[in-house]
């Protein structure tokens, strides 16, 4: 989803301890989600510096502040990482089928859903547990963060027909309201121009770009074949389709610019500091491109790899 670096980035490293905000290396870390592990690859150079042994079936990932957040959706099981010592700091029990996350700007908090429980956990990373659980409804799965308004989004299901919209107070969320999208969704996410939110296909070529203040779609672009997945930068929105081989670059509200070809199976895409990684499932390849579009590279990592995230 989500997934997830977004507007209020200052905001997190602010809040941040002055160690979380000092300069340093980037990694991206990337899961081998057939072989155990974390694939620790250098963003600069693109070389695997380390490989970080987790519980089995390591699915998707998101920085939280000095944190990353991996979801074991078969196990039941939510990884939380220390992205300075690139170490697994805790364990997290007490899931159903965990899916995606959604990061607070505080650098703490995280959001998980749970498509089996079919509800939101608000998680305490740096103690380690669960604070909370707040019904959204079955299959809940990716899930995006609006900080302007303070809102999450959550699509329930791969092809949804609904998207769950919830209220934070504070850093607890409650549900507020069903979204119905004109058509079936997949990706929900905030573009930090404060404008636009938008929702990838669940099964259609098309991708849908709402109004954030008036809630009605004012752009419907051409997509790859579904499901597609959107990440953004300051200027750009970036849309994955895997099944087509592709990455589409957009204007924030939906202006396609470029389609870039990337290895099948490229499905969930991050962004953050200047650069937008998208792992290959099933075939572990991870393609690091440039915020105008153009790849950098593309090296195979492990067998198959579900999701990436930079830190």
């Amino acid at each position: 989803m989500n997934r997830r670096q977004f507007l209020a980035g200052a905001a997190a490293l602010a809040l941040a301890p002055r160690s979380l905000a000092a300069p340093r290396r980037r990694h991206v870390l990337v899961t081998a989600d057939l072989e155990a592990h974390l694939v620790v690859v250098d963003a600069g150079t693109g070389t695997i510096a380390r490989r970080i042994p987790t519980r089995a079936y390591p699915r998707s990932i998101e920085t939280v502040g000095g944190s990353a957040v991996v979801c074991h959706s078969e196990l039941g099981l939510v990884s939380v990482l220390d992205t300075s010592s690139l170490t697994v700091r805790h364990v997290l029990a007490g899931f159903a089928e965990p899916r995606y996350v959604a990061a607070h700007p505080d650098g703490r908090h995280a959001y998980v859903t749970d498509a089996k429980r079919g509800d939101v956990a608000l998680v305490d990373t740096h103690a380690g547990r669960v604070l909370a659980r707040e019904p959204a409804g079955p299959l809940a799965r990716h899930i995006s963060i609006d900080v302007d308004a303070g809102r999450l989004w959550v699509a329930l299901g791969s092809k949804a027909r609904e998207v769950a919209v919830f209220h934070l107070a504070g850093v607890r969320p409650r549900l507020v309201r069903r979204l119905v999208p004109p058509a079936l969704a997949h990706d929900v996410g905030f573009a930090p121009d404060g404008r636009h939110a938008w929702i990838g296909g669940g099964d259609g070529r098309e991708l849908l770009v709402y109004d954030r203040r008036t809630g009605r779609v004012v752009a419907r672009p051409a997509a790859g074949l579904p499901p597609q997945h959107v990440t953004f930068s300051d200027d750009h929105a970036f849309v994955t389709s895997g099944w087509s081989g592709s990455l589409q670059v957009h204007t924030l509200d939906g202006e396609e610019l470029r389609t870039v070809p990337i290895p099948v199976g490229s499905y969930n895409v991050q962004q953050a500091d200047g650069i937008v990684v998208t792992p290959a499932l099933g075939r572990g390849y991870l393609t690091t491109v440039n915020v105008e579009g153009h790849v950098i590279r593309e090296q195979q990592v492990a067998r198959s790899s579900h999701d990436a995230c930079i830190v």
